[in-house]
């Protein structure tokens, strides 16, 4: 029987639109995250080359190395996410560890001497590109009630759309107002089944009007948020150095998303009149998604000590499909606890996402053996966001939020290596623009970056320490009646291990 009911969930979501702007702005920050070396300077590295995880940023970076060279990369992350609902708060900290990147370049000098192109290369690589990990609780007492999420839904809805014929079971009629209405129309049917709320005349099958079974008062709320998965993508690159003064390159990338939240809502309230004391509401979201990208770079060696870098990164196109599940408990004092489960997954209709474009300017001072300092400046126009559909459905109305809510933005990074014979010494600054107007929704970004590496000869070993610090608010249920929200403040302590081979 489970199986039946998984394939009628994937029928009924054939015409079911639930995305939004917080899903297409999650997929479209991808940062990457990179080597020990390019970590420790904050990933300034686009007027530099030498470093597999700079090739991300500048695709000539790879015609800079002289010889072959691999390297391979895990970094732990350390995630505090301090979350302030109403009169509470609340601090979660999780550690996470993960292969950051992966990757080889090969190195081919030309032996034709007359030639203006002195070396080619070919490199291929995996970065990691976001970790999905992250973990908050939110708690405290507010005035406005889950039940407004079910209202808004059910207002104007005919009662005999949400009301189970004789026989019918919870799953039957969940999977079929996603095949027929979509999935505002299955949370009026939950938020009925479980007498949340109910209609103003509940013998008229053509009721139009809702009430709460929820009296007005104060509620104590939870929200959990548990979140997995990681985002990355495989590059192919090819470099030239044209006589020696130019490099050039460019990467083929292919990209994938991977992303499962599981989101707890409670509610309970002690207020007169109230048929419904408790609330707990669970949903279950989990996200597949591939895609392709192109890069094209170019870094100049103006004069012994200046050099310039230019790159441009292509929108990455990604095809994305979703899937729910979802569950509602009410408790009363007088009646008892209902449960409505519906033994459904909502298969989402495969949608595309079109991410922004990124143009980088890149500057380094380079004072011989002795260190560095690099610029990176990053442009990226986060209205240019696009979901789109091969299977009908409209996304009209999160593309106007999107031009709406969003803007362009600003990426600065900040790095400097210094040399002491076999030693280097590195630091970082990095800092990203709101892609929000209202920086309240998400804050600017800053981050900060040390680390060290020493060269056995034939093998590096690199290491990184950096911290970023970044605000948001953390709506509970986007774009519905039930406005609430966290805000949370995230810092994040990542330490990044890097060991690399000459060959």
């Amino acid at each position: 029987m489970k199986k039946l009911f998984l394939f009628i969930g994937v029928l009924s979501m054939s015409f079911l639109n639930a995305q939004d702007i917080t899903d297409a702005l999650r997929y479209s920050q991808q940062n990457v995250l990179g080597t020990a070396r390019f970590r420790g300077m904050s990933g300034a590295f686009g007027a530099l080359g030498g470093d597999l995880s700079s090739i991300q940023i500048n695709p000539a970076g790879s015609a800079v190395f002289l010889n072959s060279y691999g390297s391979i990369t895990l970094g732990s992350t350390r995630t505090i996410n301090e979350a302030r609902y109403f009169d509470g708060f609340a601090s979660e900290s999780d550690t996470n560890i993960n292969f950051n990147q992966l990757g080889t370049v090969l190195v081919y000098d030309n032996s034709h001497s007359s030639s203006n192109i002195k070396r080619f290369s070919l490199g291929l690589a995996y970065e990691q590109t976001a970790d999905n990990a992250d973990e908050f609780v939110s708690f405290g007492r507010s005035t406005n009630s889950i039940d407004s999420f079910f209202l808004a839904e059910a207002q104007g809805l005919p009662l005999d759309l949400i009301t189970r014929r004789t026989g019918e079971s919870v799953n039957d009629l969940y999977a079929f107002l996603g095949e027929t209405e979509g999935f505002g129309v299955q949370q009026a049917f939950l938020g009925h089944e479980a007498f949340v709320i109910d209609a103003v005349d509940p013998d008229d099958p053509d009721n139009t009007a809702y009430v709460s079974n929820i009296a007005s008062g104060v509620f104590d709320q939870e929200y959990i948020v548990e979140s997995t998965g990681l985002n990355g993508k495989f590059t192919i690159n090819g470099g030239a150095q044209i006589n020696d003064d130019l490099y050039v390159g460019v990467n083929l990338n292919t990209h994938f998303i991977n992303y499962d939240r599981v989101t707890d809502f409670f509610e309970g309230n002690n207020n007169a009149g109230s048929n419904i004391n408790e609330v707990i509401f669970t949903n279950r979201l989990s996200t597949n998604g591939a895609g392709f990208s192109a890069q094209f770079g170019a870094i100049a060696k103006v004069s012994d000590i200046l050099r310039l870098g230019a790159s441009y990164e292509s929108p990455t196109w990604y095809y994305i499909e979703e899937e729910t599940v979802q569950r509602l408990e009410t408790f009363s004092d007088t009646d008892g606890t209902a449960v409505v489960n519906p033994n459904i997954i909502n298969l989402f209709p495969e949608y595309k996402l079109r991410t922004p474009e990124t143009y980088t300017g890149s500057a380094a001072l380079i004072f011989g053996k002795q260190g560095l300092i690099s610029l990176d400046y990053s442009y990226k126009d986060y209205t240019s966001i696009e979901l789109s559909s091969d299977n009908g459905v409209n996304f009209t109305g999160v593309n106007s939020d999107i031009d709406t809510a969003l803007q362009d933005v600003a990426i600065i990074r900040l790095g400097t290596e210094w040399r002491n014979g076999n030693w280097s010494i590195r630091a970082g600054y990095s800092y990203e623009e709101s892609p929000y107007k209202d920086d309240r929704i998400l804050s600017d970004k800053n981050g900060y970056s040390v680390g060290f590496g020493y060269n056995f000869g034939q093998f590096k070993f690199d290491f990184a320490y950096d911290y970023t610090d970044q605000q948001r608010q953390e709506q509970f249920f986007p774009g519905s009646g039930f406005t609430n929200f966290a805000v949370v403040d995230t810092f994040k302590d990542n330490y990044t291990f890097t060991l690399g081979m000459n060959f």
